[in-house]
């Protein structure tokens, strides 16, 4: 075997030194950052915005996770999603509770201490949170709350809304995300929002962060299904006509 100069040696552990070191400030030591990727790191802002909504329309499931602030409240989601409904969780103001939503039907279950935070009862007054307490409550489809919770299961109606930045679309560099490739799109240099796109297979959103503080969202899971089956009738208490509000 022939032995490797010395010097050459030196030289290739430089080298991947100072490629080391770029990489480090972001830069790749390829002159073409966008070399092996799905191409889309090389279009206009708009165009990418464009692809990305076009590629997670296109898909039948996906899981987010994250918060959402609207009207004045945030919303810690942990959510499946697909075109007939969705499952998961959802926290705010530090009471918890599960969203399952099978075709039209919405069902909601919580512990007795979200129903006495809903109903403002009081601690004598426990018969109707203790009765709901871990049950599936079906939600009435003209109760308030059914459109206020309903939109956290709707797969398209979500991503509708989120997906658009607001003002002027610019990129913002390449990144990473979670490991995957990505290229970074703002609206307003960030007021109006970020959102990083996969450069890796299709160009999924995989990271937004929301203009105005209005919270930060993950996505993950594109494409992955997952069993969404109406509870049992022994898990299942109707409510009635209408949920107790807060």
């Amino acid at each position: 075997m022939t032995a490797i100069p010395q010097g050459r040696t030196r030289r290739a552990a430089l080298v991947s030194a100072v490629c080391a070191l770029v990489v480090g400030l972001g830069a790749g030591c390829s002159e073409d950052p966008d070399a092996g990727t799905n191409g889309v790191g090389k279009l206009p802002a708009a165009q990418i915005q464009a692809k990305t909504k076009t590629a997670a329309g296109s898909v039948d499931a996906v899981k987010l996770s994250g918060s959402v602030v609207t009207s004045g409240r945030t919303y810690k989601l942990d959510m499946r999603l697909k075109d007939e409904g969705g499952t998961g969780s959802v926290t705010s103001d530090g009471v918890s509770f599960h969203l399952l939503r099978v075709g039209e039907q919405l069902y909601l279950k919580a512990d007795a201490a979200f129903w006495k935070h809903e109903d403002g009862k009081s601690g004598s007054d426990t018969a109707a949170a203790d009765k709901l307490d871990g049950k599936y409550v079906k939600v009435p489809t003209g109760d308030p709350s059914y459109k206020k919770f309903s939109v956290f299961t709707d797969k398209d109606l979500l991503l509708d809304g989120l997906l658009t930045l607001h003002g002027s679309v610019k990129t913002d560099g390449h990144h990473e995300q979670s490991g995957t490739r990505t290229i970074r799109i703002t609206g307003d240099g960030g007021d109006g929002g970020t959102l990083d796109v996969s450069l890796e297979g299709e160009p999924y959103p995989l990271r937004l962060v929301r203009g105005g503080g209005a919270g930060a969202l993950t996505f993950s899971s594109w494409g992955k299904d997952f069993a969404l089956d109406e509870p049992a009738k022994g898990e299942t208490v109707d409510y009635g006509k209408q949920l107790p509000t807060s």
